[in-house]
């Protein structure tokens, strides 16, 4: 470890940590906090509950990690067999892995032990990095409840809960799993809620689990602004491959997230892509736990160029230097479209978001346009322009002439100046 500390900027809270975290920091080329680390790292240190709104990509994990690994340094290699120090929740298998490497990296300089629990992978190995006992536990619910159900895993050793993106835990049923879990840790504890949003059943939990909490609400980033240059291109269905490979000839799509809404769709595209040159792997819910994580290092790396994913799969991943999204397959739902395309343009970096409309998926790209309250601009300088899938869409009329109808006998208003015609 080096002998002379970082210098941050005057007041950086990162100062106030140990200097094995800020060596560490400055190996992870951090400078200055995001504004959740700015905010929660002194109440953390002091040990106080906290309740924070923050989206993944604004630096949160390090918020939680940083001051607990600060704390838990204080009695370095108090181990309880079986049991872990700090239990992290969280909701899908890509983010355990997210934070562990956070983990992994800030921990460089102390000796940090942790294990990873999740399921879709044989559970030996994990039983294994338990018996001894570890600081850090990061766990999806079903797996944890599984290992503590056969005796693998106690929570009696527990200082710190963390539930993770507690509101997508909520959505994906994990309540009850969570309340169990809850009852085996100490009620003597720090606890901690991080989530996107805030809805009643989060606040209710919090008034139920938390002590006092310090309250940090960040405000999401708007991605539909400034740094995304976002573009439609309309299609027809059938020509969307040739669209796909067309655009992909652009040099600057250097890393590219390419969106579908079917996981048959988004194997059948990576297949096509490597078989043109293009490097690419798909991540959807029927991968495996390993092919999934094989799929992601593979991006992350560089050795492929296009990750073909779902919206579900993708959730909880955090790669830098995306520099386009392409939806393949435009969202019914217009918030997706918000997620999908602020996976680009992060850190002040810009980016690029590219949707293929047809003719059919004009009624969603209207959705998007109204919550966006302003149009995408249209690509029509292309080989693969669909004028049908531009055409506006149209209402249709919905006036009924009076009368009453023979199915149910109710009468019907005639509109002023319309005759009855005789059949």
């Amino acid at each position: 470890m080096p002998e002379a500390l970082p210098q941050w900027e005057e007041g950086s809270p990162y100062a106030t940590v140990l200097p094995a975290l800020q060596h560490a920091l400055a190996d992870m080329q951090f400078k200055t906090p995001t504004p959740v680390q700015a905010q929660c790292l002194d109440p953390l240190l002091e040990g106080r509950d906290l309740l924070a709104s923050a989206q993944t990509g604004t630096g949160k994990t390090a918020a939680f990690v940083l001051p607990l690994m600060h704390r838990l340094a204080a009695n370095m290699g108090k181990w309880t067999p079986k049991s872990a120090r700090v239990l992290i929740l969280a909701p899908t298998r890509e983010l355990v892995i997210q934070i562990q490497k956070t983990i992994a990296d800030l921990g460089a300089y102390l000796k940090i032990k942790d294990a990873a629990v999740f399921g879709g992978v044989g559970q030996v190995p994990q039983e294994k990095a338990m018996r001894g006992g570890v600081d850090f536990l990061i766990a999806t619910p079903g797996r944890l409840m599984d290992l503590m159900q056969q005796g693998h895993i106690q929570l009696g050793a527990v200082e710190a809960l963390v539930l993770d993106e507690a509101d997508r835990m909520l959505d994906m049923g994990f309540i009850n799993d969570i309340r169990k879990i809850v009852r085996h840790v100490p009620t003597q504890r720090q606890s901690l809620f991080f989530s996107a949003t805030l809805p009643d059943e989060i606040k209710a939990l919090s008034r139920e689990w938390l002590n006092h909490p310090t309250r940090v609400e960040i405000a999401p980033e708007k991605p539909t602004v400034d740094a995304i240059a976002q573009k439609v291109y309309f299609v027809d269905d059938k020509k969307k491959h040739s669209l796909l490979l067309s655009v992909l000839e652009d040099a600057a799509a250097k890393k590219v997230i390419l969106f579908t809404q079917m996981k048959h769709v988004a194997n059948k595209l990576a297949e096509k892509l490597n078989r043109s040159g293009i490097g690419s792997s798909a991540i959807h819910g029927n991968k495996s736990q390993s092919a999934r994580i094989k799929a992601l290092e593979q991006f992350r790396s560089g050795k492929v160029r296009v990750l073909v994913a779902t919206d579900i799969a993708a959730r909880g991943i955090d790669v830098d230097g995306i520099s386009h999204v392409i939806n393949y397959q435009i969202p019914s739902e217009p918030e997706t479209y918000v997620h999908r395309i602020g996976r680009t343009a992060r850190a002040g970096h810009s980016g690029h978001a590219l949707s293929f409309c047809s003719q059919a998926e004009r009624k969603h790209l209207v959705g998007i346009e109204r919550l966006l309250k302003k149009p995408i601009p249209a690509e029509e300088d292309h080989a693969y322009h669909c004028p049908l899938a531009a055409s506006p869409i149209r209402r249709p009329n919905r006036e009924k002439p009076e009368g009453k109808s023979r199915a149910s006998g109710r009468t019907r208003h005639r509109p002023r100046g319309l005759s009855w015609r005789r059949r």
